[in-house]
């Protein structure tokens, strides 16, 4: 998924393989990611997926009175979206494998990472055989009982 405050950048979904750089997009005030070499489309991840970093991880830590840059050794981080209930504050996240959550505006750009997977999801097929019940396991029809004279 791509954070609200994206709406305004051309988007495409991640996928597996692809190379991505974390960027500051143009116009919109806020940071996500990119495919290396075309920093004008937000790359769209859906919670689950599976990223592994190039080197560590470098953030700016908002909690305290003046910003701080953090650093991250772990290499991994899945995708998540939190503060779903809060329409105008961002949701994408990455959770590492320590349990902290980072969100990806505050990601330091220029930081490179590969999608390692994506969450699994239904086939269309399989989508549609959920919603249209097939006739073939429809109870048969029953007469109705007769009545007594």
């Amino acid at each position: 998924m791509c954070d609200y405050s994206l709406q305004h950048v051309a988007s495409a979904p991640a996928k597996v393989g692809d190379r991505l750089v974390t960027t500051e997009f143009r116009h919109s005030g806020t940071r996500g990611f990119s495919e290396i070499g075309a920093p004008d489309v937000a790359i769209c991840l859906r919670p689950g997926s599976e990223l592994a970093f190039d080197g560590e991880v470098v953030f700016a830590d908002p909690t305290g009175l003046l910003p701080r840059r953090v650093k991250i050794a772990a290499g991994v981080a899945r995708f998540r979206q939190v503060n779903l209930d809060q329409a105008y504050s961002h949701h994408d996240a990455l959770e590492f494998p320590d349990g902290r959550l980072v969100m990806l505006t505050d990601l330091t750009p220029g930081q490179t990472a590969t999608v390692l997977q994506l969450p699994v999801s239904p086939q269309p097929d399989e989508e549609r055989a959920v919603e249209e019940p097939r006739e073939a396991m429809a109870a048969p029809h029953e007469p109705a009982p007769a009545s007594a004279i």
